[in-house]
């Protein structure tokens, strides 16, 4: 099998990313709900615990929908999948050190976590989206710190929101072009 029918298996799959990105956005939001009107505690909990489910909930959204929910044993993009799932849960150290450091860096750490996972996603999806992504989780998790230093908040409200409307842009864009060349 080529990149780029491998590429194009995720894409179909996974419903070109947005089912996961839903899943996300909605725990995000939650998330930040929790953590505007309950406390950093259960938001923290929350984001973290859920996090944990995102791939699950969306093999359940995904049959929900009819379609296939993981790609087929022995595809060659099974392992890149895998690795780059773990990438998150072993970065979660930076964010607890961050969030001891100062309570209110917990969300705009997370981005930086969740924008870097993103980028391998450009090759595994064979979509540019990605990178877009990507790179807005990144740079928006430094300028929250900067532009919002007193709200413990504001990134997890962002980022379910970018989440969603990403989840949404590219279910209704065509395929882009791949990237495996």
């Amino acid at each position: 099998m080529d990149i780029k029918t491998a590429q194009q298996d995720v894409q179909t799959t996974f419903a070109r990313g947005s089912m996961g990105q839903i899943i996300s956005g909605l725990i995000w939001l939650a998330s930040a709900a929790l953590g505007t009107w309950a406390g950093e505690r259960q938001a923290i909990i929350l984001l973290v615990v859920g996090g944990m489910f995102i791939f699950p909930l969306t093999q359940l959204g995904l049959r929900l929908t009819g379609r296939p929910s993981s790609l087929p044993s022995g595809h060659p993009m099974n392992a890149l999948a895998m690795q780059v799932a773990f990438t998150v849960p072993l970065n979660m150290l930076l964010v607890g050190a961050a969030s001891l450091y100062n309570i209110n860096w917990f969300y705009p750490a997370f981005m930086l976590v969740v924008g870097t996972h993103y980028m391998p996603f450009i090759f595994l999806y064979g979509m540019w989206e990605f990178a877009v992504l990507a790179v807005l989780l990144i740079f928006a998790s430094v300028g929250t710190v900067m532009l919002f230093p007193g709200s413990f908040t504001f990134g997890g409200w962002f980022t379910g929101f970018v989440l969603l409307l990403f989840a949404f842009w590219v279910r209704r864009t065509p395929r882009p072009m791949n990237l495996a060349s």
